[in-house]
Formats: structure tokens, sequence, C-alpha cells
């Protein structure tokens, strides 16, 4: 019996390659101060990629109203396949009590990841290419029980048409389970009536099991999570990463207090290639499209300076240009008054010296008769 021609084993060569060069995976987290964004990192992951921060200077840095970028880098082994893995924090977003742009920061971020991305594309040697296009976004919700804020809003449209976006509502153990799924409706609502854009896994038809999970993921959205990177006990005497309180013990990994296992596995285990997949063929491509119907080849961007911080700066200098127009403006209007009476001045010794030339030519003129008159007197 023959073994056909090889084609089957195609499958086999991309995982022994994909095995030696590994991958790399870009993640942004976006969301207010103090709802876990770090520890939720460093629970995935299962290491301390971000360091914790120190919120006793959360409150100092009020007067500075613009958002930060920071950028952490870890390399990941498991089984002997390497990732290369990518966090973009935003430190600063919502912070402040005017959020007004806050945003702009980050959508800006995005936006340059893919034009680096498209510039590198079009250069002759493109080996070494710098690949910070961000494949996942999580967006953290404050776990109010209400509904979405206007910034919520407001900032999600906007990431959603640039990145996979995935809501996850934040410190889920500080909600009773019913307000909990009743705040998750409302989400679900808002999002869909504000027509904003979120990651949905791909239903594969071809495979019933695949596609109910995909339907079961999609139906969980938004993940309600937990953050620990701390073992606590639990009554029965396991020992688990979650937060101790009187009442007992909210665990990260159990399904009934959280949703953080079907957020990882969409992460990792189950979408990380889809994940990559549609943000080089549906976000990139998109960002691309819309550049080279505006754009010549090879012309660079035309950057808006809507930054906050940029718009800040700009009226600073306005300020202080017109400050110094004003001051020169008096300078010279000091000037100017200086010389009219210098002129003036002038004026009047010009007609002074002129009234005593005019003098002058009278006496001459007088004493010219009288040497006329005298010599005629003489002859006779």
């Amino acid at each position: 019996m023959s073994d056909g021609i090889g084609i089957a084993n195609l499958p086999n060569q991309r995982h022994k390659i994909t095995s030696q060069h590994g991958a790399h995976f870009t993640i942004m987290v976006v969301g207010e101060s103090g709802l876990g964004k770090t520890t939720l990192i460093n629970t995935l992951f299962a290491t301390e990629i971000c360091a914790p921060r120190n919120y006793r200077q959360r409150f100092a840095k009020q007067l500075d109203k613009t958002t930060e970028i920071e950028i952490l880098k870890a390399d990941l082994e498991e089984r002997g396949f390497n990732i290369k893995l990518t966090v973009i924090d935003t430190p600063g977003f919502g912070d402040y009590v005017n959020n007004r742009d806050s945003w702009t920061p980050i959508i800006d971020f995005i936006d340059d990841q893919h034009e680096s991305y498209m510039r590198q594309e079009q250069q002759p040697h493109r080996k070494e290419k710098q690949d910070l296009r961000i494949h996942a976004c999580l967006y953290f919700v404050k776990p109010t029980g209400t509904t979405l804020k206007p910034l919520d809003v407001e900032i999600m449209k906007r990431l959603g048409t640039r990145v996979n976006l995935i809501p996850v509502i934040a410190k889920a153990d500080t909600m009773v389970p019913e307000d909990l799924l009743n705040f998750k409706t409302v989400i679900r609502e808002v999002v869909a009536a504000q027509g904003i854009k979120i990651y949905t896994p791909p239903i594969d038809t071809d495979d019933d099991a695949v596609a109910e999970y995909a339907r079961s993921m999609q139906a969980v959205m938004p993940f309600s999570i937990i953050g620990s990177t701390q073992d606590v006990t639990t009554p029965d005497g396991r020992v688990v990463k979650g937060r101790e309180y009187l009442w007992g013990v909210a665990e990260v990994e159990n399904e009934d207090h959280c949703d953080f296992k079907k957020l990882r596995s969409l992460l990792i285990r189950s979408y990380m290639l889809d994940l990559i997949t549609s943000t080089e063929e549906n976000h990139y491509e998109a960002y691309r499209l819309t550049q080279m119907e505006t754009r010549k080849f090879g012309e660079p961007k035309v950057r808006k300076l809507d930054n906050p911080k940029y718009r800040e700066e700009e009226e600073m200098l306005r300020k202080r240009f017109t400050e110094q127009v004003k001051l020169e403006e008096s300078r010279f209007r000091q000037w100017e008054q200086h010389l009219i009476a210098e002129r003036d001045r002038l004026n009047k010794d010009l007609e002074q010296a002129h009234t005593a030339i005019k003098a002058l030519e009278a006496e001459l003129d007088t004493v010219a008769a009288y040497h006329r008159q005298g010599g005629t007197v003489g002859r006779r």
C-alpha cells in the first residue's frame, strides 16, 4: 500500500520550523491604576514579568495629565518551545479628573507599530524587522456593577478597530455572583449598542467540539478575572493561587469563582495563533490599505499633533510667544514715542535755525542797501 507523495507530512515540517524559531506575542493592558493589570500578567504567564508598582505615588502624579507607554519583554520557555513575550503597559490612563484625550498616546502607539512595520516592509533588506504590533489588548473594566463609563466606551471604540480587543472585569472577587452576571449582561448590551468591535474566537464548522468550545468562549465574555501570585491554603487543605478573605478563599483557577482559566486558554492554549494571524490579516492590512489609498509609496506619514501632552506644550509656547510679542510691542511703542519726540525736537531746532537764517538774511539786505546808498552820496 502506497504512503502517498508526502503532502500529509507538511504539518510536521511546519511544526519543526516553528519549534526551532519559536514565536513572538505582544499583549497590551489598558485600564485605570489599581485594577490588577500587573498582577494578572504575572499570573497568566506564571512568572514576574511586570514588577509591582508603588501606588503611594499615584496621587502625586495627578498634575501629569499624560498616559505613559511602558514596554516590557521576556523570553519564556515550556517543553523546549520558546516564545518572546512583549507586554505593553499604559500607566496613567484614566487616573485624572479630566481624562479627555487620555487615549491618544495609546492609539498613536498602536498606529505607530503598524506604520513602523509597513515602512520596514518597503525597505530592500527585510530580514531584521522589528515587530511590536499588538496581538491582543486586554481592557480592564472597573467592577462598578452599573455600566461602562463614557471613557470606557470611547477608548474601546477606538481600540476595537485597531487591535483584538478583549474586555475583562477586574477584581471579580469584589462582586457577588448575581451582580457579576448582571454586570456582564449590561456590558454586552452596551458593546452591541455602541458598535464596539471585540475579539471573538473563530467557529470551526468542520469540528463540532471546537465550534462548541468557541461558542462557550464567546458566551462568557467579558471575562471576569481574579489575579494573584500568592499561594493560599483552602479550608480543605489545598494550596492554590488566590486571595484569602474572612469568608474563605477566592481561587484564581477555579471556574466557579472567575474566568481566569478561560482567558488564559483563549490567549495562550487555544487562540494565540489566531490572534497573531488576525492582527496580520485584518488590523494591519486595514491600516496598510488606508495608508496606501491616501499616500504615495515611501511617503512619510502626516502626523497629527493632537497628543494632549503636545497640545499643552503648544499652549505654553503660544502663551510665551504672545507675552514676548506684547513685550516687544511695548518696547517698540516706547522707541516710537522716543523717535517722535526726537523728530519734534529736531523740527523745532530746524525752525529756529531757519528763523535765525531769515533774520540774518534780512540784516544782510539792510547793510547792503545802506552801503549802496552811502556810495551814491560820495560820487555827487
